[in-house]
């Protein structure tokens, strides 16, 4: 006969296990979308949160004032390509810093930049604020977010967070911040006082990213609050995106005592992330340098796209194509192109 003792731990056993089935069972049921393609729904302290899901786009959205504001999605088939084009241009901070060792990034959407970020550059400690329990939770149940040691986050306002990191003396070689609440950035995150906070978390070389939209009715409000601390900086914006990135290498130091990378250090940088970045859906360069290129053939009567096209798959970085004769050739040796003042042009 069995001791009562075991039998009762039987029982548990078995009842435990019927409830991790259960709840296993419960999320692979969440995970199901409904006829309107809503996979969960809820009302935070901050926002309402809905993740809908159309065949292999799942999306996340704040809907408390617009219904269509996704903050993130991912591509089920895909998922490390990032879908949106804004998080692709954020990633051209790394060619004025490839590795930096420490990152913030202020706002956690989907967890698309931070997980990206942790992948490109392992070594790196990323600390992501976020005010909304529920966002984090979202994120981690739909949208594959993990945090650990390296990838930290903090359940903290933004602004609270920034002035406690200043008294630890903690210091970010690239801040990143998204931080949006379904309508645009919350008020106290787009003041010249938190811009200044932001700076001072700066390492000497840090870099500044921000993302911001390129249509908003505070457009130069914004620009002359980042001009007022940073100085100059470079403005991203892009025909297929109503975003637009604000981009400050060295952001903590005035604009005049700024170092511009050489032609061969932005050479080496393009060459590591084309290939890095590829898994991400990130072609930012190649694009950025088949625009001019196709505005150029077609002023001159020549098809634009071919003409890019064929130049983009050349290795030689100074392979061109010279309009007035209609040939393509070595730029340089015909003196046609000086790199350093091109290379100088494109970053002021």
């Amino acid at each position: 006969m069995n001791h009562p003792f075991k039998i009762a731990m039987q029982v548990i056993k078995t009842l435990s296990a019927f409830m991790l089935l259960g709840l296993f069972n419960t999320t692979l049921a969440a995970a199901t979308p409904d006829k309107n393609g809503v996979l969960h729904e809820e009302r935070s302290l901050y926002t309402r949160i809905l993740v809908h899901q159309n065949k292999d786009l799942r999306c996340l959205k704040f809907t408390l004032v617009r219904s269509d504001s996704n903050q993130s999605c991912m591509d089920l088939s895909q998922p490390k390509r990032m879908v949106f084009t804004y998080a692709r241009m954020t990633m051209t901070a790394l060619l004025f810093n490839p590795t930096p060792k420490r990152i913030l990034i202020v706002g956690l959407g989907g967890g698309t930049l931070p997980m990206a970020l942790g992948e490109l550059i392992p070594d790196a400690i990323i600390d992501t604020v976020e005010i909304d329990p529920a966002v984090i939770q979202v994120a981690r149940d739909y949208f594959d977010y993990r945090s650990d040691s390296r990838n930290r986050i903090f359940t903290e306002d933004a602004r609270v967070f920034g002035k406690r990191a200043q008294i630890r003396g903690e210091r970010y070689d690239l801040i990143i911040l998204d931080a949006f609440n379904g309508e645009y950035i919350p008020e106290h995150l787009m003041t010249i006082e938190y811009l200044s906070e932001m700076r001072e978390l700066l390492t000497e070389n840090g870099v500044l990213v921000a993302n911001t939209f390129s249509t908003s009715n505070l457009y130069h409000h914004e620009s002359n609050s980042y001009r007022e601390v940073f100085g100059s900086f470079l403005n991203y914006r892009r025909k297929d995106t109503g975003n637009r990135v604000i981009l400050i290498p060295e952001a903590k130091k005035p604009t005049a005592e700024r170092t511009r990378p050489t032609n061969s250090d932005l050479e080496e940088r393009v060459r590591q992330l084309e290939t890095a970045l590829e898994p991400y859906g990130v072609d930012i360069v190649r694009k950025a340098l088949s625009a001019p290129l196709k505005q150029i053939a077609q002023n001159s009567g020549f098809d634009g796209a071919v003409i890019a096209g064929k130049i983009l798959e050349s290795k030689d970085n100074s392979h061109g194509f010279d309009a007035q004769s209609g040939k393509f050739c070595d730029l340089v040796k015909a003196g046609i192109v000086d790199p350093t003042k091109v290379v100088r042009t494109a970053l002021i």
